[in-house]
């Protein structure tokens, strides 16, 4: 995997947030020519630089920072030139926030994905692997539309690149990343922190559970197998949010759980893989993908003889996937990198 990105360029779009700092930690040390951070916050930029400084001095220089947005073209187009790969994260993500500012949603996540989509192809970038969220599987609230129709755009965009023999454009599409911006496992453990009672909406509610090492190990993954349109979606273990909660305390302290009731935009369960998708999804062990439908709006060439099947008889959903119990929400906890931050931190203001 690595010999593929020898002397290339990566360019990380949002690339300040949790998933950017993960990609560097999987592509730092390696082979790679250089790795771009294109971001619209020069604070969180220069955070990145100075930590990279001291984390990495021999390979630091390998990382370039651009300032930009991807709803504003001309900046995108800026930092273009070169490119052989980009990972697409930049985003709108928050769920509450898009309920309030739904054309916000839309600046970012739709025509900023179609300005670095439509950029990349013009600079003959060779492949796009853009992020996707399981809210936009039978979306309910304005950050799952607004994902959903990205990802429309992503597949108008994927079959024109490939008509033209051009950059191939594909998708992953994955569930609740813990500890990144957006999860609520921080939230827990600074409500424990500071002795206050964690905070849930639904303890029924389910969502699915996975780090971040394995969003990058998706996206990698996406990018060796892909094909022009193709939606890539990881397996991924599910817990309840009760569960989730009950696994927090008993790590860093039990204070006490108060039900606050469903926010804004908020489900019952995720979905990852629609039942219409499921019908068309090949399956590869760990993955599944989803391979786009090519074909054109001349349907009078596409005649189907016998039975039509639309649809598998169930979505791939956090409902039934595999469901962890509090144990088994515990282990997932300490693969990541915050809780086991946390815990020695922990650990060590108690031994003061």
């Amino acid at each position: 995997m690595d010999s593929v990105f020898k002397d290339r360029t990566l360019m990380i779009t949002g690339g300040t947030w949790s998933f950017g700092h993960t990609v560097l930690k999987h592509f730092l040390t390696t082979d790679i020519g250089e790795i771009r951070i294109f971001s619209r916050d020069e604070k969180k930029q220069d955070d990145m630089r100075h930590e990279l400084q001291a984390q990495y001095p021999e390979q630091a220089g390998k990382v370039k920072f651009y300032v930009g947005n991807v709803r504003d073209l001309r900046s995108v187009e800026d930092a273009m030139p070169g490119v052989d790969y980009i990972f697409h994260a930049a985003a709108l993500k928050q769920v509450p926030s898009c309920e309030f500012f739904p054309m916000q949603a839309v600046q970012t996540n739709i025509i900023g994905t179609d300005n670095v989509l439509h950029a990349a192809i013009n600079a003959g970038v060779k492949r796009v692997v853009c992020l996707s969220t399981d809210k936009a599987a039978y979306p309910i609230n304005a950050m799952g539309i607004s994902k959903a129709m990205m990802e429309h755009v992503i597949y108008a965009n994927a079959r024109v690149a490939a008509e033209r023999g051009g950059t191939v454009i594909c998708c992953t599409r994955y569930g609740n990343v813990m500890c990144s911006r957006g999860s609520v496992i921080p939230l827990f453990i600074e409500q424990i922190k500071n002795n206050h009672p964690i905070t849930i909406t639904n303890p029924d509610m389910t969502r699915f559970l996975m780090n971040l090492d394995e969003a990058v190990d998706l996206v990698k993954f996406a990018f060796q197998h892909a094909n022009p349109g193709d939606l890539f979606i990881q397996k991924a273990d599910a817990s309840t949010i009760g569960d989730l909660g009950k696994a927090v305390q008993q790590l860093f302290g039990d204070t006490g759980t108060h039900t606050i009731g469903t926010r804004h935009g908020e489900k019952l369960y995720e979905t990852l893989m629609t039942r219409e998708e499921r019908l068309r999804a090949e399956d590869m062990g760990n993955y599944f993908r989803v391979m786009a439908d090519s074909r054109d709006l001349n349907y009078d060439q596409f005649v189907v003889k016998g039975e039509v099947h639309t649809m598998a008889d169930e979505a791939y959903t956090s409902h039934n996937t595999r469901r962890l119990d509090v144990e088994g929400t515990v282990k997932k906890l300490l693969t990541t990198d915050y809780v086991q931050d946390e815990l020695q931190n922990r650990e060590h203001k108690e031994n003061l």
